[in-house]
């Protein structure tokens, strides 16, 4: 019987966008139906494999987007979701690989339903590029997102804290807007994958916040301040508003987790 480990090593080393899609889908399936053996016995890449494209570019360098209505415009906004997705691919599969022994079984039911969705996310954003008559990789990406990983590899609370509870949540916040301005533009189709990625970021959100806080309370921590002090430590950045603080309350994230450090 295949390992879980090794099986989510070949994913994160896979670097063909349409092939991790469907390598990840074949991870989360197979341990769902019992076909992957809960063993440890492969290391996680300090880095994924990537593909040839898109160029990954430090923040800094990346172009700015147009925030008007233009066809360049929405292919890029809808290029940056996509590669967001992609590199949520990688997290899910690696906060399971790397911390999935000592965290146990429910830990990785949670992480690789996540990791499961986040290809479904891509896939949905690749075919509305495709649509759109781009491709993902035709633009430039960002290059510092799986800087937090690598952060944050030693340290299980650590990667919760930042990862979902940051990151993720940030998506909370922001989707709204981006949901408003497609449809206020009349594209229903971006409208529903939008909505879908929404309902999911919430649960995976929860998943984050679960766990951290499972963590917290076993050693006899507050969970709010240990947070706010892994944040501190850990994000390069600020937590700022406006925060959509209805999903994040149903996501388990109250306010008396960010509103001490919000800048």
């Amino acid at each position: 019987m295949t390992t879980l480990a090794s099986a989510i090593r070949a994913a994160l080393l896979t670097a063909d966008p349409r092939a991790k899609v469907m390598v990840t889908r074949d991870v989360a399936r197979n341990w769902r139906q019992g076909r992957l053996e809960f063993v440890f016995d492969a290391q996680m890449p300090d880095e994924p494999a990537r593909p040839a494209h898109p160029e990954l570019l430090p923040p800094q360098q990346m172009p700015r987007r147009s925030k008007g209505g233009s066809e360049r415009g929405r292919i890029a906004m809808w290029h940056s979701l996509a590669h967001i997705e992609f590199v949520a691919i990688d997290l899910a599969l690696d906060i399971v690989g790397r911390f999935g022994e000592i965290m146990g079984a429910e830990f990785v039911d949670d992480f690789l339903s996540v990791a499961a969705d986040e290809a479904m996310h891509f896939a949905l954003l690749a075919r509305k590029l495709e649509n759109l008559g781009s491709d993902y990789g035709a633009l430039p990406a960002h290059g510092g997102l799986w800087q937090a990983a690598f952060e944050t590899r030693h340290d299980v609370r650590a990667r919760l804290a930042i990862v979902p509870m940051v990151l993720e949540a940030r998506g909370l916040d922001v989707t709204p807007a981006t949901l408003q301005r497609v449809r206020s533009a009349g594209d229903e189709n971006g409208a529903r994958i939008l909505e879908r990625i929404l309902d999911d970021e919430i649960r995976h959100v929860g998943f984050g916040t679960k766990h951290f806080v499972a963590l917290a309370e076993k050693a006899g921590e507050s969970p709010q301040q240990s947070w706010q002090g892994l944040v501190s430590k850990y994000f390069r950045g600020s937590v700022k508003p406006p925060f959509n603080d209805s999903a994040r309350l149903a996501a388990g994230l109250s306010r008396d987790f960010y509103n001490a450090i919000a800048s």
